[in-house]
């Protein structure tokens, strides 16, 4: 496929889909390193200054639907723009928060915005560059995403230590300021003449519901089971008032296209298997392996940086071959990566623990790029907002699960991981990635029913178009 060279305005374009990814992502973790800090500072628990993170998490979870949705209708490059303004207005006030609760409350809504600009930036994509360079862009805002998520602890961390804690949300301010102009100059204006949508504020208050009571029920130790009941009665309710709904938030029918719901379920069990390994890790390297807390983050750092650093070659390498070939040997690689994690001799120390991660990242990276383009060059325009923020939720969700259900898994085999000895903590580990190894099968068993469900689908427009050519 030929590669149409990107003009000067299309890089700039690209540049503002570039930050738009880069800061939300950079906000997800750039707080973690800091939360003693901040309980000194605030003179709070660790319970307490969790919820710092945990506002952030849940907000971006909860909304991250309904906006893409609005998005779809009211306009996607202003409602960007509104979500940019939103985010960095919500930073600056996170810096001037004279409490623990003014900052949890600004956080959730740094998370607001941060929910429009993930749910819009992959949608705007198509908007931005030309079709031959999809794959390249997805992989561009794969980097940005996981440089993101990767230097946010090692940069908040340093930022706490010798400038302060109002430092890690200040950083937001001059960048939001430049990602606005970018955008405002450089993006495609939205097409007017658009009838004026209607919104479905039942069904967007009832998926709200339930995903703030899957969340909760993922982070809050003794409502587990109520809230998951919560979230099971909401799931039905939902469905039920879609059905109903002139303007449904979520076309039920969607669900009824293989590719996406098939390209929604990898996405889960893909970052529940990458979450497993910053779950895990930390333990196994401090306490299985000995290592001392820098070198654990030195360590921890490998994956996500190699990630973040395959993300535009992957897409190029989508541009080239094609999403439907890429995804099976991404899953495959990741695969292989947690084979090798589930019967990790100890005794051959960090080099036979980092060499699996840095082949689960590789194949991540190359998953990132090829789902979302194959997913996002089959959509109709007037779907793309709602059909990203699906991806995204995806996402978050399975960041969520892995931290929640294969952190219990972890501590279910090893014990209390902060006093177990490096025997137990080994076993743990294998036990924990042999579970990730049987998601991953799962995921193989979803992509090449997928695979077989896209060669119908091309036979039969294949044998439509003979009979209109006889």
């Amino acid at each position: 496929m030929s590669r149409e060279p990107l003009s000067t305005p299309a890089r700039w374009a690209l540049t503002s889909l570039a930050l738009s990814m880069l800061m939300p992502s950079l906000d997800t973790s750039i707080a973690n390193a800091g939360l003693p800090i901040l309980a000194t500072a605030f003179d709070a628990t660790f319970q307490q200054v969790q919820w710092i993170v945990l506002a952030y998490l849940l907000a971006i979870t909860t909304l991250i639907v309904s906006v893409g949705r609005l998005g779809d209708g009211f306009g996607r490059r202003r409602l960007l723009l509104i979500g940019i303004g939103i985010f960095t207005s919500a930073s600056l006030a996170c810096a001037l928060a004279p409490g623990l609760g003014w900052l949890i409350g600004a956080r959730a809504v740094q998370g607001v915005g941060a929910a429009i600009m993930f749910a819009l930036t992959v949608a705007l994509v198509s908007e931005a560059v030309p079709k031959s360079r999809a794959g390249s862009a997805m992989g561009l805002l794969a980097t940005m995403s996981a440089t993101g998520t990767s230097l946010g602890p090692s940069l908040g961390g340093l930022l706490m230590t010798h400038v302060g804690w109002q430092a890690i949300f200040l950083l937001n301010v001059p960048l939001g300021l430049l990602n606005a102009w970018l955008v405002y100059r450089y993006l495609p204006a939205d097409r007017a003449a658009r009838r004026r949508m209607a919104f479905d504020y039942s069904g967007s208050a009832v998926l709200v519901f339930t995903l703030a009571a899957y969340a909760l029920a993922m982070t809050l130790e003794g409502f587990t089971l109520p809230l998951l009941l919560a979230s099971l009665c909401g799931v039905g309710l939902f469905v039920v008032v879609e059905k109903k709904a002139k303007a449904p938030l979520i076309r039920l029918s969607l669900f009824s296209d293989r590719r996406l719901s098939s390209s929604l379920a990898l996405t889960l069990l893909v970052t529940t298997v990458m979450m497993t390994t910053l779950v895990v890790g930390p333990f196994y390297l401090h306490r299985g392996l000995g290592l001392s807390s820098t070198m654990v983050g030195v360590a921890l750092s490998i994956g996500p940086l190699l990630s973040a650093m395959s993300g535009v070659p992957a897409g190029r390498l989508v541009d080239r071959f094609g999403a439907r070939r890429i995804v099976p040997g991404a899953l495959l690689g990741m695969a292989g990566g947690c084979s090798l994690l589930a019967l990790l001799p100890m005794r051959m120390g960090l080099p036979a623990y980092v060499m699996p991660i840095m082949v689960i990242a590789v194949g991540y990276a190359l998953f990132q790029a090829a789902n979302n383009t194959g997913l996002m060059a089959g959509v109709r325009q007037d779907q793309r907002g709602v059909v990203s923020a699906m991806l995204g939720l995806a996402r978050n969700l399975g960041l969520i699960t892995g931290a929640a259900v294969m952190g219990a898994v972890f501590a279910l085999a090893a014990g209390d991981p902060t006093q177990a000895p490096a025997t137990v903590i080994a076993s743990g580990l294998h036990i924990t990635f042999g579970v990730a190894v049987a998601l991953m099968a799962m995921a193989l068993i979803i992509s090449r029913a997928q695979f077989n469900c896209r060669s119908e689908l091309a036979r039969e427009e294949a044998g439509t178009a003979n009979i209109s050519g006889d």
